[in-house]
């Protein structure tokens, strides 16, 4: 939002951001998950591992849905609904435990519904960019094709003017007397 505000928006900071949310929810659940291992037990900070993956998840159906050229945006329970959500049972520890079943419940049923709108677009349409058509990979190969056959036609020039040079080296020496 800062970013947008300044007009200073590009793909380093969109990576930058993306790669901070992850942080930050590994960081947050990841703490929830060691106070409930020491409060309650493994079964209770599994929860949290739960809830962790389930939001990791998330994300990467919309960045998936999105490389492949489809919308995936929305859903239930979006990161910033998760946080409030969180936030909110970090605050009044005796309801953090069903917060978090909360969290599951509502994320999966989001990630579901990213699921199924990705789904259905992929059912209904081809994607808006295609990654690798037929021509393009072809295109690809030749001109790979071509920058090795030069690349190769190069060194073996530079080893025969060096070779050439070797042996012009060696012929002077021999005619000496």
């Amino acid at each position: 939002p800062v970013a947008r505000a300044g007009g200073q928006v590009g793909p380093r900071g969109a990576f930058l951001d993306s790669v901070a949310d992850r942080v930050t929810d590994c960081l947050l659940l990841g703490g929830i998950a060691w106070y409930l291992q020491a409060r309650n037990g493994g079964k209770a900070a599994m929860l949290a591992v739960a809830v962790l993956a389930i939001g990791a998840l998330i994300p990467y159906m919309r960045a998936k849905a999105e490389s492949l050229g489809f919308d995936a945006k929305g859903g239930l329970m979006e990161r910033a609904e998760r946080i409030i959500l969180l936030a909110f049972g970090v605050a009044v520890t005796r309801l953090l435990v069903p917060i978090l079943w909360v969290l599951l419940v509502l994320s999966t049923v989001t990630a579901l519904q990213r699921f199924v709108k990705v789904w259905r677009q992929a059912s209904n349409r081809a994607p808006r960019r295609r990654v690798w058509t037929t021509e393009r990979l072809e295109a690809w190969r030749l001109q790979t094709s071509e920058t090795f056959r030069s690349r190769r036609e190069a060194t073996a020039v530079r080893r025969a003017e060096r070779r050439a040079e070797r042996l012009g080296r060696r012929a002077g020496r021999r005619s000496r007397p």
